[in-house]
């Protein structure tokens, strides 16, 4: 096996990991809308999900672990997927917000930072930010 075979396989790892967080956060009301479901199918496409990973995902996804990127900026990109999934239905709850500070820890967001962050990421997307406004607003608050 070669060097770029474990890179990838680690790579589709950490794809997995972050799309079974997704899948948590639409699951936690025990109902996908259909604007959640429209998003998991575009995560799982952007992130080369295949459809019997898709259906192990969907159905435990508290079998897989979130496996944090080393890269900053991919850190916060995830943030933002996770925070927009929050909004797929029209609908924040508390348990969602709860899993996303949760899922932040589990990112390498401080945990000094992580409520903060979450509130931000949070009133971020609220106002349709995009992912660079969004990326330089989560940076500023996690350096405070």
């Amino acid at each position: 096996m070669s060097i770029s075979d474990l890179y990838s396989s680690g790579k589709h790892k950490q794809e997995i990991g972050h799309f079974a967080s997704i899948v948590k956060i639409a699951k936690v009301d025990g109902i996908i809308s259909e604007g959640e479901q429209e998003l998991l199918d575009r995560a799982s496409k952007k992130l080369n999900i295949s459809e019997e990973e898709y259906t192990l995902i969907l159905k435990s996804p508290e079998k897989f672990p979130v496996n944090s990127p080393v890269s900053y900026d991919e850190r916060i990109e995830r943030l933002y997927l996770l925070t927009k999934m929050i909004f797929a239905d029209e609908e924040v709850a508390k348990e969602e917000v709860g899993i996303l500070r949760k899922i932040a820890l589990a990112l390498n967001f401080s945990d000094k930072n992580v409520e903060k962050v979450c509130d931000e990421a949070i009133h971020l997307i609220l106002n349709d930010n995009d992912l660079d406004d969004f990326t330089i607003a989560i940076k500023n608050v996690n350096l405070n």
